[in-house]
């Protein structure tokens, strides 16, 4: 009972990091450009990564399949931080947090793996989040999508596929979590260090709370956020750690709204609602229909929500 008290513990620490995120990024995107916050926060990671494979008690070798996939989900991945990190720069951290909850519902229908077509009631569930995204993009009155919000839609989409495809290479295999960490880590800084050669003076000299943001967003959003669910993804079950770290949309509300001095209009209070409800429902009924196939995946399959690449 204590350990699995403190397995659910350690996951909803891990959705409050993640649902935090959003606010660091959009407030760090403040003072810095976002390629030069992107090069921070991987180089960071890189570092942190380097020094836990260096120094963790019993070490493992390195295989090709790590070093290959690990590459190719590093840049998915690094698209996915890319268009987050230049979505939530030109919009609210609250819309952010629940625009991103996209990926749970759209996973499941990019991922073709699963034997049977997803049940109607899955696809009900989805056009309610479609509903959610119209009010909250539209809370002020009928106008075009602001941009962050057309990003954050792109950064759902992009990122559902990037789940899907870690899910495909990485099933079946013996993959070190720390050795595919550190190999995208790798990769998306070096993506981003020519593109933010320019503002490396900026980085530089950047204010020690700023310097706190990119090292938040590193160590505790990215490196401990990974390391500390896939800890306690072994202590529990899937299900269960699907259902705590997909409260990060309701963490990102409530921190953009007591933190950032952001507010919803009624409009997208009621798409923030119709948002997680949708999200919720469509997880509920997609983990139904996976456990009923024939050959259902093993009760430690990650889900979206599991998925370290929040802004």
């Amino acid at each position: 009972m204590r350990i699995a008290r403190r397995t659910d513990a350690v996951l909803l620490v891990v959705a409050l990091v993640w649902g935090s995120s959003y606010l660091v990024a959009k407030t760090a995107t403040t003072v810095l450009p976002v390629l030069a916050v992107l090069f921070a926060r991987y180089a960071i990671s890189a570092l942190a990564c380097g020094t836990l494979v260096a120094f963790r008690h019993r070490r493992r070798r390195w295989t090709r399949a790590e070093v290959r996939i690990g590459s190719l989900l590093g840049v998915t991945q690094a698209a996915v931080l890319v268009l987050e990190t230049y979505g939530v720069a030109h919009t609210s951290a609250a819309n952010a947090g629940l625009i991103i909850s996209l990926t749970i519902v759209l996973t499941p229908l990019l991922d073709r793996t699963g034997s049977r077509s997803l049940p109607w009631t899955f696809f009900l569930a989805a056009g309610l989040c479609v509903v959610a995204v119209g009010l909250l993009t539209s809370s002020t009155g009928l106008h075009a999508p602001r941009l962050g919000d057309v990003l954050m839609l792109a950064a759902a989409v992009v990122r559902a596929g990037h789940v899907a495809l870690v899910g495909r290479l990485t099933a079946g295999r013996s993959m070190d979590p720390l050795h595919l960490t550190s190999v995208q880590t790798i990769v998306g800084s070096a993506l981003f260090f020519p593109l933010a050669i320019p503002h490396l003076p900026d980085l530089v000299h950047s204010s020690a709370t700023t310097w706190a943001q990119l090292i938040y967003l590193a160590l505790f959003c990215s490196v401990f956020a990974f390391l500390a669910q896939t800890w306690a993804v072994q202590n529990t079950s899937a299900s269960r750690a699907c259902l705590l770290l997909g409260t990060e949309p309701i963490w990102a509300v409530a921190i953009g709204i007591s933190l950032g001095g952001e507010h919803l209009t009624l409009w997208a209070t009621l798409g923030a609602v119709l948002m997680i409800a949708g999200t919720y429902w469509g997880q509920a009924i997609e983990r139904i229909h996976r456990t009923a196939t024939p050959s259902p995946p093993r009760e430690d399959e990650p889900c979206p929500a599991m998925t370290p690449t929040s802004a």
